[in-house]
């Protein structure tokens, strides 16, 4: 075998390698996710966005159905305005009132609606949907948003699956709010400032904040290193055996 044609099947083999990477990796992240601006502390208030990606390449998302948690319920709920679309807010009576600041709340938001009134997602494009949501439950460490969304075509996909802890992730998972400790107010604490060191003199956190090890670009391209490095390897010893051979 000349060595042209060994670069070309080599080539071959890490240019598979790459794609099916990619192609498994974008299947099992794009689905609907919720991420918080900032920290989503027990006991305080966030503004989180509801991030909706398209998979579909002949047909847009015209809705998304987003269901609250009853069993950890927040009082409030309040979506921001996105250009294109209308958004409802529906409630639901609770089983145990909730006290908040003196008052008892006998019923929560249940279920967010937005409708496309003008924009749609199109292939290839994702739309962000940001919530202030308030106050957070103290006794839980992570809420599950599951969502529905439907295509023009009529097509709905049901992101409902709880992910469970250890486990893979499931098909279809429904989104995850990870809650952190409660800070030094119903407020939750505010991040401080890069650079900034606090009374007790450590460095702050934020000084030095590690990556997120959960992005997955970040993984996926790890991946395809260490994919195109053995290729690497591969062609430098078959090279090495012909020309000693």
């Amino acid at each position: 075998m000349n060595t042209t044609r060994l670069s070309s099947r080599l080539a071959l083999v890490g240019g598979t390698a790459v794609s099916s990477v990619l192609l498994l990796s974008s299947a099992a992240y794009a689905h609907v996710t919720v991420q918080p601006q900032g920290e989503a502390a027990k006991g305080g208030y966030a503004t989180v966005n509801f991030k909706v990606p398209n998979e579909r390449d002949n047909a847009s998302t015209v809705k998304l159905e987003v269901t609250l948690p009853m069993d950890h319920p927040v009082a409030s709920v309040m979506p921001q305005p996105v250009p294109g679309w209308t958004v409802t807010v529906e409630k639901a009576k609770l089983a145990k009132p909730l006290d908040l600041h003196g008052k008892k709340i006998t019923e929560a938001p249940s279920k967010i609606t937005w409708t496309a009134s003008g924009s749609k997602i199109g292939p290839g494009q994702f739309q962000q949907f940001p919530v202030s949501l308030g106050r957070l439950p103290e006794d839980a460490d992570q809420l599950v948003f599951k969502a529905l969304q439907t295509y023009d075509n009529k097509e709905v996909v049901r992101w409902i699956e709880v992910p469970e802890e250890g486990a893979a992730e499931p098909d279809s998972p429904a989104p995850v709010l990870k809650l952190t400790a409660a800070g030094d107010s119903a407020h939750g604490a505010k991040p401080a400032a890069a650079g900034t060191r606090p009374a007790d003199g450590n460095a702050s956190k934020t000084e030095a904040a590690p990556a997120d090890v959960s992005d997955p670009t970040a993984r996926v391209l790890g991946v395809v290193g260490i994919l195109v490095g053995a290729v690497g390897i591969a062609y430098g010893v078959l090279a090495g055996r012909r020309r000693s051979a």
